[in-house]
This record gives C-alpha cells, sequence and structure tokens, in this order.
C-alpha cells in the first residue's frame, strides 16, 4: 500500500507539470492559455507558431506519462496502474494551475508506450491518420481513444484493459467543448506547415 501511495503520489506530481505553459513562457511568447483552444498542450503550443515548442511539449507530456508508468513499474503491477491513472489526472487537473489542466492525450500515450505497447502504436497511427486527413487534433485525439480502448480488450488483460478504458472515457469527457465544436463546425483545424 505504501508503494501505492508513493506511485499515486509521484505520478500525480509528474503529470502537473505544465511543460507547454513553461515553455511559452519561457520563449517570449506568453500564456499558451490564451490562445486557441486556451488548452496547455502540444497542439495549441503549435498555434503560437512555433513548431520547435510543440514538438518539445510533445516529447516532454510523453515523457512523463511513461516516467510515471515506470516508477510504478519497479514497486509492481498495481503501483503501475496507480501511477499511470494519477500522471493522467495530474495532467487533466494540476494544483499549480488551480485544477484547469490539459486534456493528456499525449500525457496518456506516454503512459501505453509503458503499459501496453501495442495499443499506443496502434493508438499513435490512428490519430496521425486522422489528423493528417482531417486536420482536426481533437477529432484524431477522440477516434484514437476509441481505438485504443476496444483493441486494448483484445490484447491485453483485464486491468491494463481496463485502465486504457479509463483513460479514453476521461479523455473523451474532457474534449466535450471540442466535440459540440465539431458538430457545429466552428472547430480550429491544425497546421502541420505554419512555423
Amino acid at each position: 500500500m505504501t508503494y501505492i501511495i508513493a506511485a499515486v503520489a509521484i505520478g500525480y506530481l509528474l503529470g502537473s507539470i505544465p511543460f507547454g505553459l513553461v515553455l511559452t513562457r519561457l520563449a517570449g511568447l506568453g500564456d499558451v492559455r490564451k490562445i486557441g483552444s486556451g488548452n496547455i498542450g502540444a497542439t495549441n503550443v503549435l498555434r503560437t507558431g512555433n513548431k520547435t515548442l510543440a514538438g518539445l511539449t510533445l516529447v516532454l507530456d510523453i515523457g512523463k506519462g511513461a516516467a510515471a508508468a515506470l516508477i510504478g513499474a519497479s514497486w509492481g503491477l498495481e503501483a503501475m496502474l496507480a501511477a499511470a491513472a494519477a500522471v493522467i489526472i495530474g495532467h487533466m487537473f494540476p494544483v499549480w494551475l488551480g485544477f484547469r489542466g490539459g486534456k493528456a492525450v499525449a500525457t496518456a500515450l506516454g503512459v501505453l508506450i509503458v503499459v501496453a505497447w501495442p495499443v499506443a502504436l496502434v493508438a499513435a497511427l490512428i490519430w496521425l491518420a486522422v489528423a493528417i486527413l482531417f486536420r482536426f487534433s481533437s477529432l484524431a485525439a477522440l477516434v484514437a481513444c476509441v481505438v485504443a480502448a476496444a483493441y486494448a480488450g483484445f490484447v491485453v488483460d483485464g486491468e491494463r484493459a481496463f485502465l486504457v478504458a479509463a483513460i479514453a472515457i476521461a479523455i473523451i469527457a474532457r474534449h466535450h467543448q471540442n466535440i459540440r465544436r465539431l458538430i457545429a463546425g466552428t472547430e480550429g483545424r491544425i497546421s502541420f506547415t505554419k512555423g
């Protein structure tokens, strides 16, 4: 139980580091929450026109998800799953930002790389395909979540599959505004060539 508590604490603290916000401020680009979608993730950082910062945000957000799961894994399966869930919660509800964080798509990918790498691979490919075809980051994330949750049910054990499904539901719920904008036809598209 001590290891699980430690895993949750470490996972949450890692998840709560808002790399997108920190990097854009250090670069003199201001508060990334005041542009685009208002999100702190890589897609919104890309809207600043700085592809390097967006890429670094993506890598760091993926990294913190993977790091949390790896640290938890050193204490066993239950601690790994607990840390994995906590890092997602930390990113979505960081204490430093008044519990208003991001959608945890990249962080979830980092978690999946450690917890269920075949699911991570499929989810990443689906995200990329949908993003390239339709240029909606939100739609790509939603489709990838559904596919990941379904695929996990066939390729990993029940505990891991439950975690993947729970993460998918949480990410979909965090996209409620994006879903409304997609339906209304007002969702912003992403550009892979800007900047």
